[in-house]
């Protein structure tokens, strides 16, 4: 009898899956199996939401095992040193597993291969299966990667994609095998507490759902910030319990301009898997040195922690804060305007904001977090390095009735249309009773700074 190991990663899910799909071709038994690596806990990565959503997702993965006959074997260490004691306790002749572009992924696979094979077991690394289109499947005619992303999606948009693979019948799991208990919401502590439920069976309902409803108004809609019409799918993309070959496939199907959209969307995901994969530094380092002498000390701290706080005084930036400690997500445009505001206009390190993010973020992911973060602050791919978005103008455009406002932001319910954007405008009475500050920095002054420290004025 022939066993191979399947090491589930950001890949937690039976449909379209590759390498479950190759280890029940190639062998009469396979051992599924997630390490949860001591290595992420320490690098900082576990943080309570992502924990929560990832127990979902542990025990939805399970229990469509079982359905199958099978089930998931969980183990806890170093990832190298637990695969290799699973597959010698199975007898397993080869491992199959999932590619990744992190440093990390990439180190981690190279000890894996290394350790294996001195075992006599055979490493099997399986491309699109977190992406649509492979890290490197695409490169320009001299570089190693793209650095603008037009002429990448160019590229992408021709490139052919496998059909996405079913779930399997049958799984069927050797009895020697032992796990550690599948971990539980039930004791983790600082989770958000509107967070999303985690797991494949819940990301392929919403999914089916957003076709239906969200996809045809989606290039429309996804900026408007109080109608919430993006589709939440980026947690089930980070932890992959949806297939991003399989959505653009669907979407693609789907048609029309929410679909294209939808895709564009996709294809920025891989973009930036393919910059971290050619450059991977770039998760700390800027892309591209804009020679910043970020501001330090204390009142750059009292900043930072008023944008934390969700306390800065613009009450558009306050309120996707708020909603990202409340939810453990935000709205896309709130990304922007909020990474914008606090490393152009209070010109503090995009590093703080990153790092703040991935501490609450449910879908935080290394290549979509930090390069975000960098296009934003003007360190990374953007093409224009140093515009600044007005969280005054923008809010009035992607919040202009102040729904979204006033939602997150309760001392300011009372206040009608355009002015919940402008409350320190108010005079007298029309203050009265608003617990709310005033904003931590002019605009304009904001801009001034920034502008110098560039260069630019």
């Amino acid at each position: 009898m022939t066993i191979s190991v399947v090491l589930f990663t950001c890949d937690l899910r039976l449909h379209d899956h590759p390498p479950l799909r190759a280890a029940l071709d190639g062998t009469d038994r396979v051992v599924p199996l997630f390490v949860r690596d001591r290595a992420v806990d320490d690098a900082g990565f576990a943080v309570p939401n992502r924990l929560a959503f990832l127990a979902d997702c542990l025990r939805d993965l399970d229990a469509g095992l079982r359905a199958r006959g099978g089930r998931l074997i969980v183990r806890g260490g170093d990832l190298v040193d637990q695969v290799c004691k699973v597959a010698a306790e199975a007898d397993a002749d080869e491992v199959h597993m999932a590619a990744d572009v992190s440093a990390h992924a990439r180190r981690r696979e190279d000890r894996l291969r290394r350790a294996l094979e001195a075992e006599g077991v055979r490493l099997h690394v399986h491309d699109t299966v977190t992406t649509a289109v492979a890290p490197g499947a695409v490169l320009p005619a001299s570089s190693d990667h793209f650095a603008v992303f037009t002429p990448y999606f160019r590229h992408w948009s021709r490139q052919p994609l496998r059909p996405p693979l079913g779930a399997p019948r049958v799984v069927r799991v050797p009895d020697a095998v032992g796990s550690e208990p599948l971990p539980s919401r039930e004791g983790l502590s600082g989770i958000s507490e509107g967070l999303a439920d985690g797991g494949e069976t819940v990301g392929r309902e919403r999914l089916a759902s957003w076709l239906r409803g969200g996809l045809p108004a989606y290039a429309d809609r996804h900026d408007d910030l109080a109608g919430d019409a993006t589709s939440r799918l980026s947690p089930h993309l980070h932890f992959g319990t949806l297939s991003p070959v399989e959505l653009v496939h669907r979407a693609r199907r789907a048609g029309g301009p929410g679909a294209e959209a939808f895709v564009r969307q996709l294809a920025w995901r891989d973009f930036h898997r393919q910059v971290l994969a050619a450059r991977p530094t770039a998760a700390r380092a800027d892309y591209r040195p804009r020679h910043d002498r970020w501001r330090s000390g204390r009142a750059a701290d009292e900043d930072a922690a008023a944008w934390r706080e969700g306390r800065t005084g613009y009450p558009v930036v306050d309120a996707a804060m708020r909603q990202l400690r409340h939810e453990g997500w935000m709205h896309n445009r709130g990304r922007l305007l909020t990474a914008s505001f606090l490393a152009k206009t209070l010109y503090v390190d995009w590093r703080v904001g990153a790092r703040h993010f991935l501490d609450l973020l449910v879908d935080g992911d290394v290549a979509n977090n930090q390069l975000n973060w960098q296009w934003t602050a003007g360190t990374g791919t953007d093409t224009r390095p140093h515009r600044v978005l007005n969280p005054v103008t923008q809010a009035k455009r992607y919040d202009p009735d102040g729904a979204y406002v006033r939602r997150w932001v309760p001392e300011l319910r009372e206040l009608a249309g355009p002015a919940v954007h402008e409350p320190w405008k108010l005079q007298g009475l029309d203050r009265a009773g608003i617990d709310y500050p005033d904003p931590i920095v002019d605009l304009s002054d904001g801009l001034a700074r920034f502008r110098r420290a560039r260069g630019r004025d």
